[in-house]
């Protein structure tokens, strides 16, 4: 008799030692109790994962909310509007979760389809930093304040109504040994008649499949340093300076329209790019391109 009791209670010892392992040990009170039983009687079940509020106690998610399929519904009416995603990822972490999972990832698609299709093209089916980073990437400039990351006077951050992004004019910042890395880059955000800096232009970009890319090995190679206190706008990875890294080629200040001396971006850890350029004059500018 003590011999079956001590068998039986390994075996409930066992399932619920697996069960915390897949679910959590908080989790397992709050299991219906036919999957309870099922799981008592050594069933074999597949769980799906469970999303809960963690926010706080008075949170109204406690009470129950919509699911994933309707909220992806509403969405997809709003037409991933981002302005309301970034609403809904403030309300509790759940929402924050859902956000970060599928809706981001919606508005990145529906926003620069053939890019995002590149993107994921190598098999992964995340893009390094997440969703939520390359979405903010899209549609926001970082500016720059003043003792910061490029030195430069105060100019804010601010949205994008619309942003190209080109993978051809990603190749001209790119070393010539280090062209057959993808890399999509905006055009330039014109901030102009900012005093003594003249005009001032903001890029952003982004690698494909940066963590094998030959910029990155090249990085490493050299003891490129990181920044010791800045991180990326988007992710808030580590950034490494391209331009003490001296990676950066002519060509770039050619396809942005800026002073070659007056260059300068960073790529952080994920492969997010940003940088900050001296346009030259309109005038200028066209005469170099006639030439």
């Amino acid at each position: 008799m003590l011999m079956g009791e001590s068998k039986k209670g390994l075996s409930k010892c066992c399932v619920e030692g697996s069960l915390a392992a897949d679910v959590g040990v908080n989790q397992i009170d709050l299991l219906p109790t036919e999957i309870s039983a099922d799981l008592m009687c050594g069933k074999r079940m597949i769980l799906t994962k469970q999303y809960r509020c963690i926010h706080s106690a008075s949170c109204v998610c406690t009470k129950g909310h919509l699911t994933e399929e309707i909220i992806f519904l509403v969405f997809n009416h709003l037409n991933w509007n981002p302005k309301l995603i970034a609403a809904l990822s403030c309300s509790c972490k759940w929402f924050d979760d859902l956000a970060k999972r599928v809706l981001w990832k919606e508005f990145c698609k529906t926003r620069a389809p053939k890019m995002m299709l590149d993107l994921q093209s190598s098999g992964s089916h995340s893009v390094d930093g997440n969703w939520r980073a390359l979405g903010k990437l899209l549609i926001y400039c970082s500016g720059c304040k003043k003792d910061g990351l490029f030195n430069s006077t105060h100019i804010p951050g601010h949205f994008v109504y619309r942003t190209r992004f080109s993978r051809t004019s990603g190749k001209s910042f790119l070393l010539p040994q280090c062209r057959t890395d993808v890399l999509y880059v905006s055009d330039p955000c014109e901030h102009l008649d900012q005093g003594d800096e003249g005009d001032i232009g903001f890029f952003r970009g982004i690698f494909k499949s940066f963590a094998t890319s030959k910029v990155r090995k090249m990085l490493i190679k050299r003891s490129a340093p990181l920044h010791p206190t800045e991180v990326c706008p988007y992710c808030k990875a580590k950034l490494w300076n391209m331009l003490a890294a001296k990676m950066i080629p002519s060509s770039a200040s050619c396809r942005l329209g800026a002073y070659e001396d007056c260059i300068e971006y960073y790529v952080c850890l994920n492969g997010h790019v940003l940088g900050i350029c001296t346009l030259l004059p309109l005038s200028d500018t066209d005469e170099a391109s006639e030439d």
